[in-house]
Parts: C-alpha cells; sequence; structure tokens
C-alpha cells in the first residue's frame, strides 16, 4: 500500500462510527487522538486548535484527494441536499436503508422517497443495474451520484428516469439529469420488505386498510397477502409520510445546526441518544493539548 493509500485510509477511519461513539459515550476519543498524532495533524495546528478543528482540517484532506471516498459523497448530498434544501421538520435521510437484496446509500424522504446510490472513485459500477433495479422497486425516484470519471459510465448503465447527479473536482454537485417518477417499477411486495412490521402496521392505518388481528409469527405471512394488492401509488404516499415519522431526524436538528460540516453525515448515519449529545460536544470542543492524553 503506497503512503497515499495509506493516509486515505486513516483519514476515513477519523470519521467511522467507533470513533463517532466513542465521543458519544465518554467525551474522549483514544482512537482519534491516535489517528491525529499518526497522521500528524496536531503538527499543522496550534495547541489551542479544538478536536472539531481537527475534524475539518481531516475532512478538506479527505474531500481534496484524487480519489474521493463515500464518506465525501455523504456530506455533499446532506448539506447541499437535505438541509440545503429541505427543512428537518418535514423531511428526513435514511443511511443505508435495505431494498431487495441491495442497501441505497442514502435515502431522503419529502413529498416523496428518493434513493441516492454512491459511485465514488473508489468504487466499479459491476452491481450498479442491479442496485438501481432494486431501489425502483420501492423508491419513486432513484439518482445516481457520481465522480466525473465515471459519469458517461453510469449514464450508459442505468435507464433515462434514473436522475445522474456528479460530485465535481471542487466538491460542487451538478446535475446532469433529474430523476423521474416510474410508478409502474414499484412492487409493494419488496416495498414491504424494506420495512419494519410496526412501520408496515402504520402504512395499512394510512391507507384505511383493516389491520390483520393475527398471532406475531403469522403477521407478516398475512402483510404480504395485504401488500400485493395495494395500489403503488398510494403506498409510496403512505410509506413517506409513515417513515418520516418513525426515522426522523427533528430531534437532532438542534445538534446538526453546532456540528461542524465534517461531522454532520456521522451524527445522521450513527445516531446517538439525546442524553449523548453533551458528551459529544464536550469532546470535539476539547483542545488538541487536551487530546493528546486521551491515549
Amino acid at each position: 500500500m503506497t503512503v497515499a493509500n495509506i493516509e486515505h485510509t486513516l483519514l476515513a477511519r477519523l470519521f467511522s462510527a467507533s470513533v463517532f461513539k466513542e465521543f458519544a459515550k465518554t467525551g474522549k476519543s483514544p482512537q482519534f487522538a491516535r489517528l491525529a498524532d499518526e497522521l500528524q495533524l496536531t503538527s499543522e495546528v496550534p495547541a489551542s486548535a479544538t478536536v472539531s478543528e481537527v475534524f475539518d482540517l481531516a475532512f478538506r484532506k479527505l474531500r481534496a484527494k484524487q480519489v474521493r471516498n463515500e464518506y465525501v459523497y455523504q456530506a455533499a448530498l446532506v448539506q447541499n441536499v437535505l438541509l440545503g434544501r429541505h427543512n428537518l421538520q418535514t423531511a428526513s435521510l435514511i443511511a443505508e436503508m435495505r431494498a431487495g437484496k441491495s442497501k441505497a446509500d442514502i435515502v431522503i424522504l419529502n413529498g416523496t422517497a428518493t434513493a441516492y446510490e454512491i459511485k465514488s472513485e473508489r468504487d466499479t459500477l459491476v452491481r450498479l443495474s442491479k442496485q438501481v433495479a432494486d431501489y425502483q422497486r420501492v423508491f419513486a425516484k432513484v439518482y445516481v451520484i457520481s465522480s466525473e470519471d465515471h459519469c458517461d459510465g453510469v449514464a450508459s448503465s442505468v435507464g433515462a428516469e434514473v436522475g445522474l447527479l456528479c460530485l465535481t473536482r471542487w466538491n460542487r454537485i451538478s446535475t446532469v439529469r433529474e430523476a423521474f417518477e416510474n410508478w409502474e417499477l414499484i412492487e409493494p411486495l419488496a416495498v414491504l420488505e424494506s420495512l419494519q412490521t410496526p412501520e408496515a402496521l402504520e402504512v395499512l392505518r394510512l391507507l384505511d386498510v383493516a389491520v390483520p388481528d393475527v398471532p406475531n409469527g403469522r403477521m407478516r405471512t398475512e402483510l404480504m397477502s395485504i401488500f400485493a394488492c395495494l395500489d403503488s401509488q398510494e403506498l409510496q404516499g403512505a410509506l413517506v409520510d409513515t417513515l418520516k415519522r418513525s426515522r426522523t431526524l427533528a430531534p437532532l436538528e438542534p445538534l446538526l445546526r453546532e456540528l461542524p460540516v465534517s461531522l454532520k453525515p456521522a451524527a445522521i448515519k450513527h445516531k446517538i441518544s439525546k442524553s449523548q449529545w453533551t458528551n459529544l460536544q464536550l469532546g470535539i470542543s476539547s483542545t488538541m493539548f487536551d487530546a493528546q492524553s486521551w491515549v
């Protein structure tokens, strides 16, 4: 592994679930301190610099790499699409939501359910057509966001109804092609597979469909029989309303307002309890001088 690849791997680890959850649980992260030291980030900032400022420095380095990773793309979608166009009181985001045998990198729920598949410089397009087909069975709209180098390959791998976004070298999202809704591709049973049972029952209530009165062991079988007969377009509306409530980000809004851009995707993806906010905020406001003692 080259020196550049090692640096990229270490930078990516700074934004991992294990580091984020250490901060949330204890207000400190020995992993962060070790990685910052190994990357020599402390030599690039004054001793009075905060952990938050070092996260931002690491993120700028990660974003400037020739081979950007998925986290950089997630940050662009969170900042420019979720927070740039929507309100967390009326919109929500789900990271890695299952659809068939695939997982959509990001699903944004507003007036409709829109899946986003990330194809970074580090990814291949081998599975793309299968992934998109899985998403189209569940979500009304599908976008693929890729690097400029992948744009042509993505366009030739997916149908004209799939939207294309490009993350430019300046880390701005450029719309190559808008997505449009294709209700005929949505399969109610595929939607059911993506839902937890309480969510599926709420969908039925919203559609004024009688909820099965059967033992838990038979519930999924009964739900399959009912969902198979549902109208795809009506189902999509109930799906959006249900998920916006069950997986809402509204409680996170005060925390997201205070976090740097570099940490917002982690806060959304690795959800923490409200009681852990204080630990996280305390940790990232610590100075690097203090952070060095965490190891």
